[in-house]
């Protein structure tokens, strides 16, 4: 159970790049799909908790724009296991009054799981607790010019920071404060690059599929300890 005498100052918004799936299967011997599913697991867990801790926003990164380079096959397995948590999920972000928003370019995504996606943002839309955040078909770069681009058609002369963080997925988001990334790598990987530019790093050696609520806690408790300066002394 998180105590949150633990924390001095509970982030708003923590995004994960929720690595490791594949190299959890290959330690295991299984098929890297399986170590998907454990994911998927891992997944319900973080939401789980970040509504135990009264977080109002989590982003996960559940399939980049690069994601399209990997085998066929494994792409076929993560669209059926996204389709199969949108429907064993819906009832619960219901439930707990979470608003599920995705981020990403879904044009290349099937038609049916598209239909699905919008379902369930529309039944959501009304709640009012923690927004739980998908990037799916998702790259930092691509966002930004999606911005710079609509503005320039929308005949804007001259780009603010302020304009183009109002095209960008997150706008009606609050700023991102804490961005963990599991299984030992050090690299933002094209997410919300934009959104990061102060956010705090939290780095963990622990494999997506094994991270819990104890590692979770873990990412918080280090970041009520440090000091954001944003530029200041």
């Amino acid at each position: 159970m998180f105590k949150k005498g633990k924390v001095k100052n509970l982030p708003r918004h923590v995004a994960i790049i929720m690595d490791g799936n594949g190299r959890w299967a290959k330690k295991r011997f299984l098929p890297r799909k399986l170590g998907h599913k454990a994911g998927a697991e891992a997944v319900r867990r973080a939401v789980e908790y970040a509504v135990e801790v009264g977080l109002e926003c989590l982003t996960l990164y559940a399939f980049s724009s690069e994601n399209w380079k990997r085998p066929k096959d494994e792409i076929d397995a993560l669209m059926r296991l996204l389709l199969d948590f949108l429907h064993k999920e819906l009832s619960n972000l219901l439930d707990k009054n979470i608003i599920l928003k995705i981020i990403g370019d879904l044009s290349d995504f099937p038609e049916d799981l598209q239909r699905e996606l919008a379902d369930a943002q529309n039944q959501t839309h009304k709640n009012n607790g923690m927004t739980l955040c998908i990037a799916l078909g998702y790259g930092g770069q691509d966002e930004i010019l999606m911005a710079v681009n609509n503005l320039i058609d929308a005949g804007v002369k001259k780009i603010t920071k302020e304009s183009l963080e109002s095209g960008l997925y997150t706008s009606e988001l609050p700023p991102l404060d804490l961005l963990i990334r599991t299984s030992g790598e050090q690299r933002v990987s094209n997410f919300l690059l934009w959104q990061v530019a102060y956010s705090e790093f939290w780095f963990t050696s622990v494999l997506w599929p094994d991270f819990d609520k104890k590692e979770f806690e873990k990412a918080l408790v280090d970041f009520g300890k440090r000091q954001r300066r944003y530029g200041d002394v």
